[in-house]
């Protein structure tokens, strides 16, 4: 009789893997090239969360100093920016409750889908699938940030790290610590707010 063998476990490829272990072996001084690796990525993911360039690069900082803390409890199971993302949005989430930009409750579902929106938007927003050129246009993306400023923290959360930072839906439930299919609600209605939101840019560019 022949038993079943146990799967191994997948084996994550990471770049990162060898500096971090280099860092926790005795060579701090090395975090630097994470630093540099990934602080533009973070300072763009923290202005679409705060709204405001100070507090974005306090944000940062604070990240970074979370992630030296932190770094020997790395247990190589995740790529290394899926759980810098996850420092991230943790410490995204705590500023923002001291924060003079946090709204004074967040939003229920019911509130914020809008009215009279039944059907389903497309799995890739519009706006998403436009050239880059178009995209560039300053017109544009200051109406989509501030339409991206205006969700509540929870939806602007997973719509920046789906949409914008282009993680999946897997690694998003993972860095937000919730599941897969409540990552697809709030995105699904995230998607209904800007969309909404939009909607006035692109009739008003048509006209």
């Amino acid at each position: 009789m022949t038993t079943a063998k146990t799967p191994k476990p997948r084996k994550i490829k990471d770049k990162d893997f060898e500096l971090i272990r280099a860092i926790n072996s005795g060579q701090p001084e090395k975090f630097q090239d994470l630093v540099k690796k990934y602080e533009q990525k973070l300072y763009n993911f923290s202005v679409r969360m705060c709204r405001d360039p100070a507090e974005a690069e306090d944000m940062v900082q604070d990240t970074f100093l979370n992630v030296f803390r932190y770094l020997k409890n790395f247990r190589y199971e995740t790529k290394f920016k899926n759980w810098l993302y996850r420092v991230a949005a943790s410490t995204c989430i705590k500023s923002r409750r001291k924060s003079k930009f946090a709204p004074n409750r967040e939003l229920s579902l019911e509130e914020f889908i809008p009215k009279n929106e039944t059907e389903t938007p497309r799995q890739i927003p519009d706006w998403a699938l436009m050239p880059l050129e178009k995209l560039l246009n300053e017109e544009l993306a200051s109406t989509i940030n501030q339409a991206v400023s205006s969700l509540p923290d929870k939806y602007r959360l997973v719509i920046v790290l789906r949409d914008m930072e282009g993680f999946s839906t897997a690694e998003t439930a993972q860095i937000l610590n919730i599941s897969p299919a409540n990552v697809k609600v709030r995105l699904h209605r995230a998607r209904l707010f800007l969309r909404d939101e939009l909607k006035g840019y692109f009739d008003h560019g048509e006209g």
